[in-house]
């Protein structure tokens, strides 16, 4: 009888046990869907950065054989090291949460054709530059160029903040919602820098 009671007592253990690891491997899924969930306001943000951003390494793209003020190069690599980078992060959320990747004017990528930047109303985000626009800066002389460029920037960099601060008000997405606040915080920073560069 002893041994039978042992026995007993040892499976109620075994599935207290079992239940227990069952419980917690359940709450750790539920974790990590908890961290992968996404709103619409989410895709919304990745979708619209995405061109958007795009057209910003555009335009760095136009400086290349340009001579330039070593203040002005400076600050297009940094652009272009920021934002090469997070068009890849934005994408690869497209990616997980099964939403289609948006084509961008950079696709046709080192090529200053703009028949290729003709782009749908749908990919005009708040700041984006009108073809008609870009191709005026790229048709810019020497003089004027540095100018314009920062000039367009500026308008470009406040439109992404606009996009950055709704996603932080109706995102719910982790990742997302931290590289809105990185992209507001950044893009800030480089605002006041380029209007500093304007002013001489």
């Amino acid at each position: 009888m002893r041994t039978a009671h042992r026995l007993a007592a040892s499976l109620v253990v075994a599935v207290l046990t079992l239940t227990a690891c069952g419980s917690d491997e359940s709450e750790q899924r539920a974790d990590i869907a908890a961290s992968a969930e996404f709103n619409a306001a989410d895709v919304d943000f990745a979708t619209q950065m995405i061109p958007h951003h795009a057209q910003a390494l555009v335009m760095v793209d136009m400086t290349r054989g340009r001579s330039l003020s070593p203040e002005f190069e400076a600050l297009t690599e940094q652009i272009l090291a920021a934002q090469g980078p997070e068009i890849e992060q934005m994408a690869d959320w497209l990616e997980e949460w099964g939403q289609p990747v948006p084509e961008t004017s950079r696709d046709h990528a080192n090529s200053h054709d703009m028949d290729h930047m003709d782009m749908g109303d749908a990919e005009m985000g708040a700041g984006m530059m009108t073809p008609e626009e870009m191709t005026a800066l790229d048709e810019m002389g020497a003089d004027g160029f540095e100018s314009m460029w920062l000039t367009m920037m500026i308008a470009h960099h406040e439109g992404a903040i606009t996009m950055a601060e709704a996603e932080q008000e109706a995102g719910k997405h982790p990742e997302a919602l931290a590289l809105a606040e990185q992209i507001a915080v950044s893009q800030a920073l480089e605002i006041e820098q380029m209007q500093e560069m304007l002013a001489g």
